[in-house]
């Protein structure tokens, strides 16, 4: 089934599903800086999207020129995915709702899904949207429209770690199938492919701040979710962006932090045994090295969202790019998890 990815970013999103065995069609992103990123990180790739490129805006596609003008021989089993900017629906945003600019990105890719009838669609945003009230009901207003058109709708709040990823990052995801193709849907398991309970991780009894750590993991705690279990798996001292560092303008910032000390707004020190905060560096959040003074790399930031240690930037953009483009990021493993249960679906509808 061929998958077109809107509001693509780094692709990271399109890597989960690709990695289960979606085949990644068309990739739309408006940012050129992002998507010369996308293309950069899959240079090796030996396949290129069916149909291309492209970085105009996704509200092009609505009208129908443009849309055949890529589509017309399109399969008639195809899937959306996308997670439009999201500042206006986060609590730590912008928090305009479905009037700011970014905000109307999200009308979009729904008036999007409803004129071209994806077999089945993901949209993925921030918790904010279904958290907050006033988010809240222009949400369930487009969900309604939805159900209108024919779609079977699932959402949920699922967190990073569920899935494996090192991160404590709660993210929204809607999935909708067409009923007259896949019926009703109740085989679809939403979360099939947790790793982990997110409960369960709660009661474990993590390190918290401390002078002096280890070089060895305590017992008791779940290793795989640990910054430098992540660290280690991507070997990032000798990863491409290993170097893409800012410099320390207070010195003694670093070296007065304890190692867990996240309780500051900013500049909170991740501990090499417990998970990280939600990485969200285009906010001011700023996270430092657990043991070294200063703050993390891109590569450790890659790391921390769980992108396979192959998956790097170009050497020329900003770091502050760099850094945004990785907060901006759907955890891999979060997405990858995500995808298998849409395939998995999929397979037993179609194949048994």
């Amino acid at each position: 089934m061929y998958i077109y990815s809107f509001f693509s970013g780094l692709g990271s999103l399109d890597l989960g599903f690709e990695s289960v065995g979606f085949n990644i069609a068309f990739v739309n992103e408006y940012n050129p800086l992002f998507l010369e990123s996308y293309k950069y990180a899959r240079r090796n790739n030996s396949t290129t999207p069916l149909l291309g490129y492209n970085n105009c805006s996704a509200e092009a596609f609505l009208d129908d020129n443009t849309w055949n003008s890529i589509f017309h021989n399109q399969q008639e089993l195809f899937g959306f995915i996308g997670g439009p900017p999201c500042p206006d629906f986060s609590v730590a945003g912008k928090n305009r709702g479905a009037e700011g600019k970014n905000g109307r990105l999200t009308t979009i890719y729904f008036d999007l899904i409803r004129k071209r009838k994806p077999a089945f669609f993901v949209f993925e945003n921030v918790k904010g949207l279904y958290r907050t009230k006033k988010h809240r009901e222009y949400y369930e207003s487009q969900k309604s429209k939805l159900l209108q058109d024919g779609y079977v709708l699932f959402d949920k709040i699922f967190n990073s770690l569920e899935y494996g990823v090192p991160q404590y990052r709660d993210r929204l995801f809607l999935v909708g199938f067409r009923r007259d193709i896949f019926g009703n849907c109740e085989e679809f398991k939403f979360d099939g492919n947790k790793l982990y309970n997110l409960k369960d991780i709660r009661n474990i009894s993590w390190p918290i701040v401390n002078k002096r750590v280890s070089n060895k993991a305590p017992q008791g705690i779940i290793e795989p979710l640990t910054v430098q279990y992540w660290f280690d798996k991507n070997d990032v001292t000798h990863h491409p962006n290993a170097k893409d560092i800012f410099k320390v303008r207070k010195p003694e910032r670093f070296i007065n932090t304890l190692e867990g000390d996240v309780s500051k707004k900013s500049f909170k020190r991740l501990h090499r045994w417990r998970y990280s905060p939600t990485a969200a560096y285009g906010n001011n959040e700023v996270h430092m090295h657990p043991y070294k003074a200063r703050r993390i790399s891109v590569a450790e930031a890659l790391a921390i969202q769980s992108l396979p240690a192959w998956f790097s930037l170009p050497e020329n953009l900003s770091l502050s790019n760099k850094f945004k483009m990785v907060g901006n990021c759907v955890p891999f493993m979060l997405a990858k998890g995500i995808a298998q249960n849409i395939y998995d679906f999929i397979c037993h509808k179609y194949i048994g």
